[in-house]
């Protein structure tokens, strides 16, 4: 080997190895990166009002540290179209959302932001009006983070702070399905296609959380329910079986 291929060997693998610092330095940010809300939108399919709201929830997905959640309900299925993502439990979901805040009936498009906000899904300047309430009250109070080791997903949930010793609620484990888009062929939206983001496809309850930090050590085959291909984490409080506020969140891969 000559001193020029010698000198060449070394350049490359000083830039290999560059690479490969920066790629972990990447991955640590991104893993490390705290999520600040959690978006939540009910819709169907059936529904031509929730045509307005898609690109709002996809704008959102894009933003760094939220997380923004599609829930296809099934309460639209029988107006001349079937929804072929909905599931029953993320309507229940819904009207226990309902019944939380007194509220007789449901609707969509509606949004729910980190369990304790409620607007239309389709008014985006109501939407990035709760999300500043939402930043300036401090954002999700509890640290959660997930990671895939092998086989296994092992998730840490932080302690509360202490001025707010008094949270506890659930940890849920909630496979996504990242896009789809689905040609519509009847009712409201008939002939329309349509795409979805970060499509929730399942929830799985993980454990009890009662204010101090705890990890779980699920196998990653619970993330692939349906067509699930990525998941995120929730840590909500509960109150007589209905959904309260999310304290903390933490994203999969690719979302």
């Amino acid at each position: 080997m000559t001193p020029r291929h010698r000198a060449l060997t070394r350049d490359s693998r000083a830039l290999c190895a560059a690479v490969l610092f920066s790629t972990l330095v990447l991955a640590s940010a991104a893993r490390a990166e705290p999520v600040r809300a959690v978006v939540e939108l009910f819709t169907s399919q059936g529904c031509g009002a929730c045509r307005t709201a898609d690109p709002v929830l996809r704008d959102l997905s894009r933003q760094p540290g939220v997380i923004a959640l599609t829930l296809p309900v099934t309460y639209w299925d029988y107006l001349g179209w079937k929804d072929t993502l909905a599931l029953r439990p993320l309507t229940e979901r819904q009207r226990a959302y309902a019944r939380g805040r007194g509220a007789r009936q449901v609707f969509t498009p509606q949004v729910v932001i980190d369990g304790s906000a409620f607007a239309v899904g389709s008014d985006r300047s109501a939407l990035e009006r709760l999300l500043r309430d939402a930043a300036q009250r401090g954002g999700l109070p509890v640290p959660v983070q997930s990671e895939r080791q092998g086989d296994r997903i092992l998730v840490e949930v932080g302690a509360a702070p202490e001025a707010k010793t008094e949270l506890h609620g659930d940890v849920w484990l909630v496979p996504v399905l990242r896009s789809r888009a689905i040609a519509i062929q009847g009712g409201e939206n008939g002939g329309r296609t349509a795409t979805y983001v970060n499509v929730v496809r399942g929830m799985q309850r993980l454990g009890s959380w009662t204010g101090q930090a705890t990890r779980f050590d699920v196998p990653v085959t619970q993330t692939k329910t349906a067509d699930a291909d990525s998941w995120v984490v929730l840590l909500q409080g509960a109150a007589d079986g209905r959904p309260g506020r999310i304290f903390g969140a933490a994203k999969g891969p690719g979302l």
